[in-house]
């Protein structure tokens, strides 16, 4: 069965740290491209970070230098972790291919950052 299973949400107060995870069901994402998005109350899905196969990295301008994407094929898991979380990071996060493909959505992991 394809399925990912994200973790590690929470609240947290502005300045603090989550790492986020992401469980996958094995080899169609291990051989992938993913992604970490996020959606925010009324604002559209974003992609805010991405890794390849090989490892090499991309972010969404608003969290470069604060996230960091990582991946361990051998756990089937992609990370995400978080740093310097503030008010505007609030979302519910979710891991895909990238680019995402609809029937791969979990149900995500909600972060909440306060002010």
């Amino acid at each position: 069965q394809v399925q990912l299973v994200e973790s590690g949400g929470g609240l947290v107060q502005a300045g603090g740290s989550l790492r986020l995870s992401c469980a996958h069901s094995g080899i169609l994402f291990s051989l992938s491209a993913m992604g970490w998005y996020r959606q925010a109350p009324g604002k559209t899905r974003e992609l805010v970070a991405a890794i390849t196969r090989g490892g090499n990295t991309n972010y969404a301008d608003s969290v470069k230098g604060r996230f960091t994407i990582s991946r361990d094929n051998a756990k089937r898991t992609v990370y995400l972790q978080m740093n310097s979380l503030n008010a505007e990071d609030t979302a519910v996060y979710s891991c895909n291919r990238d680019p995402p493909v609809d029937l791969f959505w979990g149900q995500g992991t909600q972060v909440t950052g306060s002010s």
